[in-house]
């Protein structure tokens, strides 16, 4: 190749890379958009729901049938670790593949941190102190679609939500939730929230 191939060759590489946003820089991802009011509490009651989740699958999944009253740990955070107190009762139908739930959750500064992920509203760490109650059908099998009621008098919510992280609390909130398959609706403090998972 000669001076006038090469010069030639190194001129259509700056040229295309001027036309480029940045070449051989490697793509980024754009910023998450930003998180208003309603966006860090529906974070937040996805929150909600998840410690909800794992509660019960420390607790009541896999036992017998029947009255319920089971206590277990929750993720130490800042020193402390708190607690989830499971009472109730719980039934299941192999046949429709359901589960029956009218449970208590007597929540003692419980934590959880959800795992870092891609989507910002997936990404938060809440603790968790109240009475919060959950009554309806949770689906085992596809045959069957989850319908619960959740309901709090007063909740107290603490943490962060989203990515990049945002301080979020609140205290003896009411929390109303339906659960209808995927999707959770209702109000935290009186504001309108909800997800779908």
């Amino acid at each position: 190749m000669t001076a006038e191939h090469r010069a030639r060759l190194w001129r259509a590489v700056f040229l295309c890379c001027l036309g480029l946003p940045a070449c051989g820089a490697g793509s980024h991802p754009a910023a998450a958009a930003p998180c208003d009011e309603a966006c860090q509490d529906n974070v937040a009651v996805r929150g909600i729901r998840t410690v909800l989740k794992y509660a019960f699958n420390f607790t009541v999944q896999g036992k017998p049938v029947g009255a319920q009253n089971w206590t277990t740990k929750c993720l130490p955070l800042n020193g402390s670790q708190g607690s989830a107190h499971v009472v109730g009762d719980a039934t299941s139908n192999a046949v429709q593949g359901a589960s029956f739930v009218d449970l208590s959750f007597d929540f003692q500064g419980c934590s959880y941190a959800a795992p870092p992920d891609p989507a910002a509203e997936q990404n938060f760490t809440v603790t968790l102190g109240g009475v919060i109650t959950e009554q309806g059908t949770l689906a085992v099998q596809p045959s069957s679609t989850t319908a619960l009621l959740l309901h709090s008098e007063a909740l107290d919510v603490q943490g962060s939500v989203y990515d990049p992280p945002l301080d979020y609390a609140v205290t003896g909130c009411v929390l109303d939730l339906n659960q209808n398959g995927n999707a959770v609706a209702g109000t935290l403090c009186e504001r309108a929230v909800g997800f779908t998972f």
